[in-house]
This record gives C-alpha cells, structure tokens and sequence, in this order.
C-alpha cells in the first residue's frame, strides 16, 4: 500500500488486476499521518445492481443503509422495483481511519457457493480486492461455502479542502474521464490530480477512482460513451500489436457464420421444446384414484397405457396436483417414497420419533429428515410454494408420498440440533453469538419470503417450534401454510389497494411473532409473555433497567453477553410485539439492526 496523505495529498492509483494477491500501491487508500488515525468522514460509493441485488430494498440490507435514504438520495420511487442491469446506486457510507488505511465494512452473507475473486471483483466490483478479503477473513479458502458470514472492507476516502466528499467509483469496461467527469459534472483535471494520474496513464476495470466533489453528489444516468477517452479506460488487456485488415476480416467472417449458426440451434431447440412441451400437455393425465395403500412421488408422473386402464381417464386440469404446469416448474427433482419406505424412515410412527403433532424424526441414507404428514389438498401447494423458493435460511424438501384418501406425508431435512424450541428447552449451549446469529438467520429467511418470492410468503404461525437449527447453529425456516400465501391479483385499483393493505397487515402480524421468537431467544423461556418486558416502556421502574434486563435474560448465559446488545434486541423485541402494527418495524428495520449484531 502507499503511503499518501488522503487530507492532505494525492491518493494512489491500484493498476493491479483485482484478482491477484498482492498488495500494492493503492490497494487500499492509506491515512498514514498520525494526527489522522481517528478521522472519518460521512461520504458516499457507488455499487451497480446485480441478480443478487436486484432493488433497493435487497442492496439496502447489504449495506445498512436506509431504504427511504437510498430512494431519495437515488430517485427512485419504490425499494421493490426491480433496477436495471448494471443500475449505479449512491451509498452513504462511514470512512474511518483505522490504523493507516481508510475503510467502511460490511458484513456479506454468502447465499450461493463462490470464490473470493468473484465475490470482490464480480458483487463489489473492485470496490474491495481479493487480498483484502483474505487479510480481514484469515484461514478462509477461496471457495466459500452457503453460509459464511465475510467481513468486506470497502475502499473509501476522506476529502481535504476544497471538496467536501471523495465517492469511491468501481470502473467498468466503457468508462472514461470524460465519461465520468460529465456524470458527476467536474473537472477532468479534478479527478486526475486528486488520483495522481497522468493524461496517458492507463486505467483497467474492476479497480476504482475517487471522484472529488464539492457538493452532495448528483449522477447523470444517461451519459453515453464519449470518444476517445483521455486519459484511456482501456479494457482489461491494452492491444499490444495491430492485426492486418484482412485477417481480421476473416475473423469477421467465421465469428458471423457460427454466430448465425449458434442461433438458428438455438430456434430449432426452442421449437422442439415447445412441441415437446405441448404434447406434454396434451398426453399426460391426471392419475386415477388409487387405493389407500397406494402412493408415489410427484417427482415421477405415470401415464397410464390403453392396456392396463381399469376406468376412465380424464385430462389434467390446473387444479389438479400432478398439473403438467406445475411439474415443469419445479427446479429439481423429488424423491419417489413409498408407504413402506415411509414406515421404515419414522420408525412405524414410533412415539420416541414423533416431534410435533403429525410430524416424526427419522434416518434415510443416513441423513436425519424430518417426515411431515399433510392432507392431500395441500400438497400441490407445498410443492409450488417449493419450486419458487431456494435459499439457505429455509429447510429444504428431500421427497413426497401421497394419497388422495389418506395422509400423505412430506419429507424434509431435520437439521442436527432439532428445533429451537428444544434448543431453548436445554439452553445452555445456546452462547450470546449462537443466539443473535439464530435471530439474523430467521430474519433473513423472512426476508426473503417478504421481498424476493413473487407472490410474497407470510409465514403465519411462525414459532420456536418450526424454527430448526443445524449442527452449525444456523437457523432454518420451515414453509407449510397454505392460506398466507398472499396472491396480489390485480384488477380494479380498489381491489389492489385492498390487496396491498391485506399483505402489509399479514406482515406486521409475522413481525409479531418474529418479536415473540426474539423474547424466546433473550429469556430461555418458551412462549415468553411480552408483558415481561414492560420496563422497556418505562414500567416499574422500582428497580434500574438493566437490572430488569438481567434478571429476564436466560441465567445460562451467566452475564456473558454484551449488555448493550441486549439491551437494543430487547426493545427490538419489544417493537416487533407492539400493541399497534403500525408501530411494528418492517422486516428491513429489523434486519439492519441484527445485522450489525453479527
């Protein structure tokens, strides 16, 4: 790293490739002066929508920010419309000091297995480098597994006089000095002298420039591509010969001949799926209705022969559960229990298996699952439901049986510590972090059923009862009612407005039950009354308010936990169970505040 002077001096330019692991100059932007160690500075980045964060609502959560302060700082109606590709975002953002380099940090969840390098240089973009990540997350391989919590030091400056903010910029292919100049209406000369550059320095994407402003920033969304760039944005490779016209011509050619090729598979693929797919809809039929003893899986339609027939055959309509509609929407492929299979996984429905009502703990292929006993009805619903959601925070479906006139039953993972409910029952493995990571964890798989499934999930009845939490005391969501599937039809705008108020009520109820969940958490009890926490509010107040925290806090932890942060998740829990729904934080609210927690 360089050592320049952000107050009082140039910063440095990183011309390395975001991949490699290495320092160098600029890598981060240092404060090495002594009389700086403890500034910061309120100043702002730039980070593009992607297909992890899609709106405003998603990229509000990676970063903490306030959804209402990112819509206005950004022009932007509604945190849940979807952004455009590549839409650059302005967040505000803390710099601080920190030892001789300036930083902001945030805590990425990984959702989907990857890399280091694609983590920094494909979601951030450059804005932090891949030995920056191996620095603050020692030990860590580069493959990351579902799950990890990272700790991202984002790359960011403060100013020194005249310009109030320095907005770290991630550059991407296509962009120039005149490009960004013009977005942000500053000097070219501005932005090179404040990154020490040259008119012929060559600059690379996924690195980043500061760009000095001297008042809040403003960009321009529809700056096309000027050329040429001065200084050069050049792509990530400069040219380093010229290639003679007619070879390139040739190339050309050979590139427009399999691309045109390549297409017309693509239309002949397309028309064979299609045909395919509509003799599909034709040919497949709706299962007569078999005897109690008899069941399947939905992952294996059958197609009865004119042979073997016994009754008529009718044609599969939507409602039905082996609707053709519905199997080609489900992303993977169940297993095929039978009634014997089932038996031998629950043990005959042993008591000593049995966890709930109607549901049973058992081993198949080694594997703890839990077997769930369902009406017929509602296992199309399961399924769809199923076929829509895919995330770490929600228990996943293994397999089905089935039966029009019996139960049919359910098979899903058990993660290895059982529910939460049993977990609070002997809590004394339950540690201060174990507990808010359980919490962030349920807030997160609501969150996601909230804001990122179409139609939107309510997860009514949420409990302690239906939380699970893995052998790594990570929480999961079980997903099973049908009636808070909430499906926004949009007619007349008074039935839409109708529909809206009936999905915000619907979410401020799951907000009440989280809050319940979070009492649970705090106190070790099951089903805790949340009048318990009345000295939150400023009732009887004989005694100190910490004193009542530590006496309504879990006596297995034994005082070790910030009592801070027991404190803030007490009045979370506390706001989350109000009297008023109104009065209710959004799921985003909650997760922010969680979110610093872990």
């Amino acid at each position: 790293m360089n050592s320049i002077n952000s107050i009082y001096g140039q910063e440095s330019y990183d011309s390395t490739s975001c991949i490699e692991h290495g320092f160098a100059p600029g890598t981060s932007y240092t404060c090495t002066n002594t009389t700086l160690t403890n500034i910061s500075c309120q100043t702002f980045l730039i980070f593009r929508s992607n297909h992890q964060f899609p709106t405003i609502s998603a990229i509000s959560a990676l970063f903490g920010s306030p959804p209402t302060t990112l819509l206005h700082l950004n022009n932007i109606n509604y945190a849940s419309d979807l952004l455009s590709a590549d839409r650059e975002v302005l967040i505000p953002v803390t710099c601080s000091c920190s030892g001789d380099v300036f930083r902001t940090r945030i805590n990425y969840t990984i959702t989907e297995k990857t890399t280091l390098s694609d983590t920094a240089c494909g979601v951030f973009e450059g804005l932090v480098r891949t030995i920056t990540l191996l620095e603050e997350n020692p030990n860590l391989e580069d493959v990351i597994k579902v799950g990890f919590v990272l700790n991202v030091p984002l790359k960011c400056a403060c100013p020194n006089k005249p310009y109030k903010y320095l907005v770290t910029y991630p550059l991407v292919s296509g962009d120039s000095v005149i490009k960004v100049s013009t977005k942000f209406d500053i000097s070219m000369n501005d932005v090179l002298q404040v990154n020490g550059l040259t008119p012929d320095t060559t600059i690379y994407p996924n690195s980043t420039i500061l760009i000095p402003l001297y008042s809040e920033p403003m960009i321009n969304l529809s700056v096309p591509n000027l050329q040429p760039p001065t200084p050069g944005f050049y792509p990530t490779k400069p040219i380093e010969r010229k290639v003679k016209t007619a070879k390139l011509k040739k190339v050309y050619i050979v590139v427009s001949i399999i691309g045109f090729g390549l297409v017309l598979a693509i239309l002949i693929v397309t028309g064979l799926y299609v045909n395919a797919l509509n003799k599909c809809k034709r040919d497949i039929f709706v299962i007569p209705s078999m005897q109690r003893s008899s069941f399947t899986s939905f992952s294996t339609p059958r197609v009865s022969s004119p042979r073997s027939r016994q009754s008529p055959i009718t044609r599969s309509s939507p409602s039905s559960c082996l609707s053709p509609d519905l199997l080609a929407g489900i992303k993977y492929s169940l297993y095929n229990f039978t009634i014997d299979e089932i038996k031998k996984v629950a043990r005959d429905f042993n008591e000593d298996c049995k966890v709930s009502e109607n549901a049973y703990r058992g081993l198949f292929d080694d594997v703890q699952v839990l077997v769930k006993e369902i009406e017929f009805s509602e296992i199309r619903h399961v399924i769809d439901l199923y076929s829509k959601i895919n995330h770490v925070n929600v228990v996943k479906l293994i397999g089905v049986c089935y039966n029009e006139s019996s139960w049919s039953y359910l098979v899903l993972e058990h993660p290895g510590n059982g529910s939460l409910r049993d977990c609070l029952t002997n809590s004394s493995s339950l540690t201060w972090h174990r507990r808010t990571q359980i919490a962030f964890d349920v807030a997160m798989g609501l969150h996601y059923l909230h804001y990122c499934i179409v139609p939107p999930y309510m997860q009514t009845g949420l409990g302690s009862g239906n939380i699970f939490v893995t052998s790594k005391w990570r929480a999961k969501l079980t997903v099973l009612s049908r009636n808070t599937n909430l499906v926004l039809q949009i007619g007349s705008s008074n039935s839409e407005y109708e529909n809206f108020d009936v999905l915000k009520a619907s979410e401020k109820e799951n907000i009440l039950e989280f809050g319940m969940v979070l009492l649970e958490i705090l106190s070790g009890k099951v089903k805790t009354d949340e009048k318990s926490i009345g000295f939150l509010g400023g009732e009887g107040n004989e005694r100190g308010c910490f004193d009542h925290l530590r006496s309504f806090i879990d006596p297995n932890l034994k005082d070790d936990y910030p009592l801070a942060e027991a404190l803030c998740l007490g009045v979370l829990a506390k706001a989350c169970v109000e009297c008023d729904p109104f009065h209710r934080p959004s799921m985003e609210d909650v997760l922010k505040v969680l979110a610093r927690m872990v």
